[in-house]
């Protein structure tokens, strides 16, 4: 089975948080992901033949994206 995903952060007020992430962690990003950047926020594609593959994948990447708006709220604070 081919499962594929896709993951847009979109938001008036997040876009620049959605920019920022996508930046910090297309760095880690597998061979079965692609990001996209454009004016209104990040897209992130994943592609995989195994469910609990895609499942690992998106829990990975959420927490990673977390961590990501974290830092970045943090850095706008100061």
């Amino acid at each position: 089975m081919k499962v594929n995903c896709r993951i847009r952060f979109e938001d008036d007020e997040s876009t620049e948080i959605a920019k920022f992430a996508a930046y910090s962690l297309r760095p880690d990003n597998l061979s079965s992901m692609c990001t996209e950047v454009d004016e209104y926020g990040a897209t992130t594609y994943f592609y995989t033949e195994k469910i609990t593959t895609i499942i690992s994948s998106l829990d990975d990447f959420l927490m990673n994206t977390k961590i990501a708006e974290d830092v970045y709220t943090s850095l706008k604070k100061n």
